[in-house]
């Protein structure tokens, strides 16, 4: 039996909750968002509040209305080889990217997870 891989990725969410400056994809999230709310990401009522809901049940924390319209990544939505990915709103900084490795860092060890950071 490997790493706790799920509570891992709920982890990383809690993570991007937190960081105003990113937009976060993963499976859990792809697959929970209902298809017709997908093509309105982030821009109605009822998809904020479904993704707040979404996130306060993987979670366990309330996610502000206004940053449930923004977490989710509007990218091409395909995590390809990826478990997960923070996407950046703008450049990061080394030492926001440091932040983030620390952050990461910190609460996977306890689980036991290894991950590969992939910068483009």
């Amino acid at each position: 039996m490997g790493p706790p891989l799920g509570k891992a990725l709920k982890e990383l969410e809690k993570i991007a909750i937190d960081m105003p400056q990113v937009c976060i994809m993963d499976e859990a999230i792809m697959h929970g968002i209902p298809k017709e709310l997908s093509e309105d990401v982030g821009e109605s009522v009822k998809y904020s509040e479904h993704v707040g809901n979404l996130f306060a049940e993987r979670t366990g924390v309330v996610v502000e209305t206004e940053r449930c319209s923004k977490i989710i990544s509007k990218s091409d939505r395909v995590l390809g080889e990826y478990d997960f990915f923070f996407e950046w709103f703008k450049k990061p900084r080394i030492n926001d990217l440091n932040d983030l490795i620390q952050k990461v860092d910190d609460i996977l060890a306890p689980l036991g997870v290894h991950y590969t950071i992939t910068t483009k």
